[in-house]
Protein backbone atom coordinates (compact mmCIF):
# COMPACT_ATOMS: atom_id res chain seq x y z
CA UNK A 1 0.00 0.00 0.00
CA UNK A 2 1.29 3.45 -0.92
CA UNK A 3 2.37 5.79 1.84
CA UNK A 4 0.10 8.73 2.46
CA UNK A 5 1.23 12.09 1.09
CA UNK A 6 2.64 14.54 3.65
CA UNK A 7 -0.03 16.97 4.85
CA UNK A 8 2.17 19.94 4.00
CA UNK A 9 2.41 18.75 0.43
CA UNK A 10 -1.36 18.28 0.24
CA UNK A 11 -1.83 21.84 1.56
CA UNK A 12 0.52 23.20 -1.11
CA UNK A 13 -1.33 21.27 -3.83
CA UNK A 14 -4.64 22.71 -2.62
CA UNK A 15 -3.12 26.23 -2.55
CA UNK A 16 -1.65 25.84 -6.05
CA UNK A 17 -4.95 24.46 -7.38
CA UNK A 18 -6.84 27.41 -5.87
CA UNK A 19 -4.35 29.88 -7.41
CA UNK A 20 -4.60 28.14 -10.80
CA UNK A 21 -8.41 28.42 -10.72
CA UNK A 22 -8.30 32.10 -9.74
CA UNK A 23 -5.76 32.83 -12.50
CA UNK A 24 -7.83 30.93 -15.08
CA UNK A 25 -10.96 32.88 -14.14
CA UNK A 26 -8.99 36.14 -14.32
CA UNK A 27 -7.59 35.22 -17.75
CA UNK A 28 -11.06 34.43 -19.05
CA UNK A 29 -12.42 37.70 -17.64
CA UNK A 30 -9.59 39.70 -19.21
CA UNK A 31 -10.05 38.05 -22.59
CA UNK A 32 -13.82 38.56 -22.41
CA UNK A 33 -13.20 42.22 -21.60
CA UNK A 34 -10.96 42.38 -24.66
CA UNK A 35 -13.61 40.73 -26.82
CA UNK A 36 -16.21 43.21 -25.55
CA UNK A 37 -13.87 46.21 -25.44
CA UNK A 38 -16.01 48.30 -27.79
CA UNK A 39 -19.11 47.54 -25.72
CA UNK A 40 -17.34 48.71 -22.57
CA UNK A 41 -16.24 51.89 -24.32
CA UNK A 42 -19.77 52.59 -25.55
CA UNK A 43 -21.21 51.86 -22.11
CA UNK A 44 -18.75 54.17 -20.39
CA UNK A 45 -19.55 56.99 -22.82
CA UNK A 46 -23.33 56.57 -22.93
CA UNK A 47 -24.34 55.39 -19.49
CA UNK A 48 -23.97 57.10 -16.14
CA UNK A 49 -24.19 54.62 -13.31
CA UNK A 50 -25.86 55.30 -10.00
CA UNK A 51 -23.66 56.24 -7.06
CA UNK A 52 -24.17 52.87 -5.39
CA UNK A 53 -22.48 51.10 -8.31
CA UNK A 54 -19.08 52.81 -7.94
CA UNK A 55 -17.18 49.57 -8.28
CA UNK A 56 -18.76 48.84 -11.68
CA UNK A 57 -18.04 52.36 -12.85
CA UNK A 58 -14.45 52.05 -11.58
CA UNK A 59 -14.04 48.70 -13.36
CA UNK A 60 -15.37 49.99 -16.68
CA UNK A 61 -13.13 53.03 -16.42
CA UNK A 62 -10.07 50.86 -15.76
CA UNK A 63 -10.85 48.52 -18.65
CA UNK A 64 -11.45 51.32 -21.15
CA UNK A 65 -8.20 53.05 -20.14
CA UNK A 66 -6.12 49.96 -20.93
CA UNK A 67 -4.87 49.48 -24.48
CA UNK A 68 -6.32 46.47 -26.27
CA UNK A 69 -2.84 45.04 -26.84
CA UNK A 70 -2.15 45.25 -23.09
CA UNK A 71 -5.42 43.46 -22.32
CA UNK A 72 -4.58 40.76 -24.86
CA UNK A 73 -1.07 40.25 -23.45
CA UNK A 74 -2.39 40.24 -19.88
CA UNK A 75 -5.06 37.67 -20.69
CA UNK A 76 -2.65 35.36 -22.47
CA UNK A 77 0.07 35.73 -19.80
CA UNK A 78 -2.42 35.11 -17.00
CA UNK A 79 -3.77 32.05 -18.79
CA UNK A 80 -0.25 30.71 -19.32
CA UNK A 81 0.60 31.26 -15.66
CA UNK A 82 -2.64 29.49 -14.68
CA UNK A 83 -1.60 26.51 -16.80
CA UNK A 84 1.89 26.43 -15.25
CA UNK A 85 0.39 26.65 -11.76
CA UNK A 86 -1.99 23.78 -12.55
CA UNK A 87 0.96 21.73 -13.86
CA UNK A 88 2.82 22.48 -10.62
CA UNK A 89 -0.13 21.25 -8.57
CA UNK A 90 -0.44 18.04 -10.59
CA UNK A 91 3.30 17.38 -10.44
CA UNK A 92 3.37 17.98 -6.69
CA UNK A 93 0.39 15.66 -6.21
CA UNK A 94 2.32 12.88 -7.91
CA UNK A 95 5.43 13.90 -5.91
CA UNK A 96 7.57 14.58 -8.97
CA UNK A 97 11.00 16.13 -8.39
CA UNK A 98 10.63 18.39 -11.45
CA UNK A 99 7.48 19.89 -9.94
CA UNK A 100 9.27 20.72 -6.70
CA UNK A 101 12.09 22.35 -8.65
CA UNK A 102 9.58 24.31 -10.76
CA UNK A 103 7.73 25.54 -7.67
CA UNK A 104 10.98 26.43 -5.91
CA UNK A 105 12.18 28.43 -8.92
CA UNK A 106 8.89 30.24 -9.54
CA UNK A 107 8.21 30.99 -5.88
CA UNK A 108 11.84 32.01 -5.37
CA UNK A 109 11.62 34.42 -8.30
CA UNK A 110 8.40 35.93 -6.96
CA UNK A 111 9.72 36.70 -3.46
CA UNK A 112 11.82 39.84 -4.29
CA UNK A 113 8.93 41.56 -6.14
CA UNK A 114 6.63 40.67 -3.24
CA UNK A 115 9.07 42.30 -0.81
CA UNK A 116 9.14 45.38 -3.04
CA UNK A 117 5.33 45.48 -3.06
CA UNK A 118 5.27 45.21 0.74
CA UNK A 119 7.74 48.09 1.00
CA UNK A 120 5.48 50.21 -1.24
CA UNK A 121 2.50 49.50 1.00
CA UNK A 122 1.36 46.66 3.20
CA UNK A 123 -2.07 45.17 2.70
CA UNK A 124 -3.47 42.02 4.25
CA UNK A 125 -3.60 40.27 0.86
CA UNK A 126 0.02 41.13 -0.01
CA UNK A 127 1.18 40.00 3.42
CA UNK A 128 -0.76 36.71 3.28
CA UNK A 129 0.54 35.88 -0.22
CA UNK A 130 4.10 36.71 0.86
CA UNK A 131 3.91 34.58 4.02
CA UNK A 132 2.31 31.65 2.17
CA UNK A 133 4.97 31.77 -0.54
CA UNK A 134 7.78 31.89 2.06
CA UNK A 135 6.25 28.88 3.86
CA UNK A 136 5.83 26.96 0.55
CA UNK A 137 9.42 27.74 -0.46
CA UNK A 138 10.81 26.76 2.93
CA UNK A 139 8.76 23.55 3.11
CA UNK A 140 9.73 22.34 -0.36
CA UNK A 141 13.37 23.33 0.11
CA UNK A 142 13.52 21.51 3.44
CA UNK A 143 11.72 18.37 2.22
CA UNK A 144 13.17 18.16 -1.30
CA UNK A 145 16.09 15.81 -0.54
CA UNK A 146 13.90 13.51 1.57
CA UNK A 147 11.00 13.03 -0.86
CA UNK A 148 12.43 13.80 -4.28
CA UNK A 149 12.06 10.94 -6.75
Amino acid sequence: MRNQRPSGLVAIVIYKTFVAIILAVAAIAILLALQNYQSFTSLSEAYILEEKLNIIEWLIEKITNIKQQTLQFSGIATGAYAAVTAIEAIGLWYEKAWARILVLVLVGISIPPEIFELIKGITILKLVVFVVNIVVFWYLLRRFPKHGR
